[in-house]
């Protein structure tokens, strides 16, 4: 298992930490590391459905800590939030986020985007990490997504 593998695991074990937990919001993990490779936070989706998994492992780091470094997510980084806060997308751009990797993408209209917003931002971003065992995950989620749409 490669070290990018590894660091997905543990988001998705986040994730899995709380499920159920997050209401009508899908439970999310996220690890960050420093730009010289060690992890320095994780958390995932706060009870209720807030806050989200990237806003509460970046709060747990200084301001500067995350610049240049890594993170791992298991579903997109919103590109909008609900409650008019700044989105995840915006999160990890404004830490210096240099690199983002994710599992699943997210069907929900406020979060689809999100890693649009980060490539604009210059901000390189791998999908499909663990892809399966997410969609396995999520599988609830997205079907509660697409009969949102319908």
């Amino acid at each position: 298992m490669t070290d990018h593998e590894l660091h997905m695991t543990r988001a998705l074990e986040l994730a899995r930490l709380q499920q159920g937990r997050t209401a009508s919001n899908p439970s999310v993990g996220c690890v960050i590391l420093d730009r010289h490779g060690d992890k320095i936070s994780e958390a995932a989706t706060g009870d209720g459905g807030r806050p989200h998994a990237e806003q509460l492992a970046l709060s747990k780091v200084s301001e500067d800590a995350a610049r240049g470094g890594i993170a791992y997510v298991t579903l997109e980084p919103c590109r909008q939030r609900s409650s008019g806060e700044p989105s995840c997308s915006e999160r990890l751009k404004d830490a210096g986020i240099a690199q983002v990797f994710v599992a699943s993408l997210d069907p929900h209209p406020l979060g689809a985007g999100g890693n649009d917003r980060l490539r604009d931002a210059g901000i390189e971003v791998e999908v499909g990490l663990l892809r399966d065992q997410s969609d396995d995950f999520y599988t609830d989620f997205f079907a509660a997504a697409a009969s949102e749409q319908s």
